[in-house]
């Protein structure tokens, strides 16, 4: 049969490398840019969640803490974006268009996943230093490793999974299947602006959603060595036991 040139209706192969690349530069470079605008926020929500009934929060030194943050934050966002691409990518091929949610879900939780090695260590001592424990990164890093072994880099891992994995997952779906949407009814690609506000929605929604697991995430890893919650339920039932429901509600 001829072979008639490379005709312009091909598919390009599927680049992994390529890909993966582009994610890296692409998420390392956002999540500097959104760590450093939403960071004040975030110390605030950090201190609210980690402070029991009747205690004062502190309102100084809200970028505490964002120098050594930055340094876990770039590789850790390249690294999701960068597993997160090539793994859409690949699952939205392997599944039929009406899975698009499930190929969405499941790449923002591998990716989650991929990134959870930095990200757990960067979060224990962005929100000890959050809360006054440290005032260097350097500092916290020696400290934590030398009065909890290395496992105190990784406190409250499991609640971080707990809450991290859902919150990619249903973050990109909600992104994603927006975005799908809003292309359909504009007829069109849409704009950075277009693409951020979606993400912001995404991400706010997402985040009201998962604000109890964030709550029992972030008492495990600044309660150092006090070792007031061994566990996430342990640390579920002391919340719920000495301040209330409302309590899993800070953010």
């Amino acid at each position: 049969m001829g072979g008639g040139g490379g005709g312009e209706g091909e598919e390009k192969p599927f680049n992994f490398l390529q890909i993966l690349c582009e994610g890296v530069i692409a998420g390392g470079a956002a999540g500097v840019v959104v760590e450093t605008a939403l960071y004040p926020i975030d110390t605030i929500k950090t201190r609210l969640q980690a402070a029991r009934a009747g205690s004062q929060i502190q309102w100084k030194g809200l970028y505490s803490g964002l120098g050594g943050n930055l340094v876990g934050v770039l590789p850790a966002s390249a690294l999701f974006v960068g597993i997160y691409e090539p793994t859409k990518r690949k699952l939205l091929d392997m599944f039929p268009e009406n899975l698009s949610a499930v190929a969405h879900l499941t790449a923002g939780a591998v990716g989650g996943l991929g990134a959870s090695l930095i990200r757990v260590p960067t979060e224990v001592v962005k929100q000890r230093m959050q809360t006054g424990q440290f005032r260097t990164a350097p500092d916290a890093v020696r400290l934590i490793v030398a009065k909890e072994g290395f496992r105190g880099l990784f406190a409250g891992y499991g609640s971080f999974l707990l809450r991290d994995l859902p919150f990619d997952a249903i973050q990109f779906c909600i992104y994603e299947q927006l975005r799908i949407g809003y292309k359909l009814m504009a007829k069109r690609e849409l704009k950075d602006p277009e693409n951020a506000l979606i993400g912001a929605f995404a991400g706010a929604i997402t985040g009201a959603i998962t604000t109890p697991l964030d709550v029992l995430k972030t008492r495990l890893m600044v309660q150092g060595q006090t070792k007031q919650y061994s566990g996430i339920v342990s640390c579920a039932k002391t919340i719920l036991r000495e301040e209330g429901p409302g309590a899993f509600l800070k953010f």
